[in-house]
């Protein structure tokens, strides 16, 4: 498992973060505080704060860097 932080500060950055990761069959979740939730669902993401930066924890033995290459516009 891979742990990086991202912002998701807008809408079309959501729509696309998920458009991006749903191409991948790894799971994602997304931890705000002491919420976990799917990364892949838009719902669960409009449901925490986004105005503060997000743990994302990428659950993938190989090709990681593959997730990591395309997740770089929403790193911090």
């Amino acid at each position: 498992m891979k742990t990086v932080k991202i912002s998701l500060n807008s809408i079309d950055k959501v729509k696309s973060f998920v458009n991006d990761i749903t191409k991948f069959d790894y799971d994602f979740d997304l931890v705000s505080g002491r919420y976990v939730i799917d990364a892949k669902s838009i719902m669960g993401i409009f449901s925490l704060d986004l105005s503060k930066p997000i743990d994302l924890n990428i659950h993938a033995e190989d090709g990681a860097d593959e997730v990591l290459e395309v997740l770089k516009p929403y790193m911090i």
